[in-house]
């Protein structure tokens, strides 16, 4: 569903502030690969997500998406691929746009838009079975302003836009970091079910290392812009937080040290 073969991404090039983001990425997911990717701060985890998006152009490399060259596609030729839940709750919804408005709007992602009618009833029917599903009450409050929703409440209407019309691949940029334990408990759970009922190809970024242990069929661990370690399968399942943290000491001769994933 997805390769990328050695792509790379420098910030700031020739200034004294460049930095190398990602450096030779070479990766190749299949469909229905549910992958969680790991690594302390600055290791490229986001830069990654956003490269494939075409947040930015990468700086050589190629990113093929189910047969189709994507690397020098603008972000919005990109966007009828893709579904993506940020971390921030209120980056993925338009606050000022009902409940339903918003559902409309991802419901038409990459399709012709006319001058009929906004909404009609077969896709009013649609959205409140959908919303259902989120179990929130959403479905009784389809014409209120997403403002008004909690956070938890946000992101979880964000996870069911960026499904609502299935997405070649879905980008979750620890998309449960800004919520409280018990929310983001919910929305995991939510992901779980979303992802596999529409059998999703998805790749989630996160500092939980329990959570990435508990989700997805494969591990990435990245480091300094580079893939350390690419786990799946059996070698996957029976991984521990202290398996992860010993392959990242033995590699780089030093501790994953980030305050958030020890933390987790």
């Amino acid at each position: 569903m997805l390769t990328l073969t050695n792509v790379c991404r420098t910030f700031n090039k020739g200034t004294v502030n460049e930095k190398q983001a990602l450096t030779d990425i070479s990766l190749h997911l299949n469909q229905g690969d549910f992958v969680t990717i790991i690594g302390g701060n600055g290791a490229g985890k986001s830069t990654l997500l956003n490269l494939i998006a075409g947040a930015f152009p990468c700086d050589g490399g190629s990113i093929v998406l189910d047969g189709v060259e994507i690397s020098q596609l603008p972000e919005y030729r990109r966007a009828k691929y893709l579904g993506r839940v940020f971390q921030d709750p209120m980056r993925g919804t338009a606050g000022d746009m009902g409940i339903e408005e918003n559902l409309a709007i991802a419901y038409r992602r990459g399709k012709r838009r006319t001058l009929r009618w906004g909404i009609t009833k077969e896709e009013r029917a649609l959205y409140r079975e959908k919303l259902k599903m989120l179990d929130l009450g959403l479905e009784d409050r389809m014409t209120s302003k997403v403002g008004l929703l909690s956070g938890g409440q946000r992101q979880a209407l964000t996870l069911l836009m960026a499904t609502l019309q299935k997405p070649k691949l879905l980008l979750l940029d620890e998309h449960t970091a800004a919520l409280d334990p018990k929310t983001a408990a919910t929305v995991l759970k939510l992901t779980r079910e979303l992802i596999g009922r529409g059998g999703l190809t998805t790749m989630m970024v996160t500092h939980n290392m329990r959570d990435a242990l508990e989700y997805g069929n494969r591990i990435i661990m990245m480091n300094e812009g580079r893939i350390l370690f690419d786990f799946q399968g059996e070698e996957k399942k029976n991984l521990t937080v202290e398996d992860l943290l010993q392959k990242f000491q033995s590699t780089q001769g030093k501790d994953l040290i980030s305050d958030r994933m020890l933390l987790s």
